[in-house]
């Protein structure tokens, strides 16, 4: 059995072997720099024409979109990295666990998604005149909605994926089950996101909440009495969220020390590091401000600066996480087999020993 590794790649042709993380980080720094650009201009002039949406909330609005897209153009950038990998090595079992690695980027590509449904400007411009015999409580939904698979589904799932890779990146992991792996992954996510479907749509089914437990939507009427539908957090949803990221931070922690205890690299045990502090400092803020804003009506300006922080927490917390799990294990990879000897790697049905190097960590430090 013969299996050739050639990285002088027609799928990727700037990524040679030499390619180095940062030549990786110009290239997408470059063009997300020219899609944020053309978008935030484009944006800016359109916000003249829109008078039912004051100046502050279009601009916090104009910003949160840049930073979905540069994450969705930062995810598509890893999702093309991993098939580039598992291209190139299909026929050797170097990428471990390449399944979890796409489910953690389908996770944080959807939740960007979904994030635009929380926006009023996205909604107007680009939703509403698609449907636009849409009534008051069927726009109300599409916050229920956007709650439901923000805080219920995508961003536990991202999370939850995020501790499976760390948490396997000192063991050998068998890559037969990495779909059993999946498996576990959404069934771990799945009270949560039934707890949360009940409770922001059934809301006084069986206990009666003041409103501020349950309001998920609230109506804004501006000079012109045209009516905006904004999305809110309920303090219920925020307060489930809040029991997950507690116990995730427990088992969060538990892992990281584990892992850490095992890990000799230097540079690794920093990647580790930062990973952690990102992860531990984000997740209780998104809480502390999701909290805060319940104190406020969605149409107070203060209400949309704690909108915009909880959005950059979990913003930074994706990004962080699809470079240290994804895009740098990948370049390292690259690097390391393109400039060795691993040109190409031969072996025989007989259990001879192949001259691919087999992967030993998975997660962060290797692939």
């Amino acid at each position: 059995m013969r299996c050739i590794i050639s990285f002088s790649s027609n799928f990727f042709p700037s990524f040679t072997a030499a390619a180095t993380t940062t030549t990786l980080l110009r290239y997408f720094l470059t063009i997300s720099t020219i899609a944020i650009t053309i978008i935030f201009y484009s944006q800016w002039c359109a916000m003249f024409f829109i008078p039912t949406l004051p100046f502050l909330q279009s601009a916090i609005d104009f910003a949160t979109i840049s930073f979905i897209v540069a994450l969705l153009l930062l995810s598509l950038f890893s999702i093309c990295f991993i098939f580039h990998l598992r291209f190139k090595s299909r026929s050797c079992r170097h990428l471990q666990n390449w399944t979890v690695r796409f489910l953690f980027i389908f996770f944080i590509t959807f939740w960007a998604l979904t994030e635009l449904l929380r926006l009023p400007l996205f909604r107007r411009r680009y939703f509403y005149p698609l449907l636009p015999q849409l009534t008051v409580p069927q726009q109300a939904n599409l916050c229920k909605v956007h709650l439901v698979l923000s805080l219920g589904f995508f961003e536990p799932g991202f999370l939850v994926t995020l501790l499976f890779l760390l948490d396997v990146s000192v063991r050998k992991t068998n890559p037969t089950r990495s779909f059993f792996s999946v498996f576990f992954v959404l069934a771990s996510c799945l009270p949560i996101f039934l707890l949360q479907i009940y409770f922001v749509f059934f809301p006084g089914s069986k206990i009666r909440f003041p409103e501020l437990f349950h309001r998920s939507w609230f109506v804004s009427w501006n000079s012109h009495d045209d009516k905006t539908i904004l999305c809110a957090f309920p303090l219920l949803s925020t307060i489930l969220f809040e029991v997950f990221g507690a116990v995730f931070s427990l088992s969060f922690l538990l892992s990281f020390w584990r892992v850490v205890s095992h890990v000799i690299n230097k540079a690794l045990r920093v990647r580790i590091f930062i990973l952690a502090l990102k992860v531990i400092i984000a997740l209780p803020l998104q809480t502390l401000f999701m909290g805060l804003s319940v104190f406020w009506t969605p149409d107070k300006t203060a209400f949309d600066g704690a909108a915009l922080f909880v959005f950059l927490s979990k913003f930074t917390c994706a990004v962080v996480g699809e470079g240290i799990l994804v895009i740098k294990p990948i370049a390292d990879s690259l690097t390391a087999r393109g400039g060795g000897r691993g040109e190409s790697c031969r072996g025989s049905s007989h259990d001879e020993r192949s001259s691919c190097p087999p992967p030993v960590e998975d997660g962060i430090g290797a692939v």
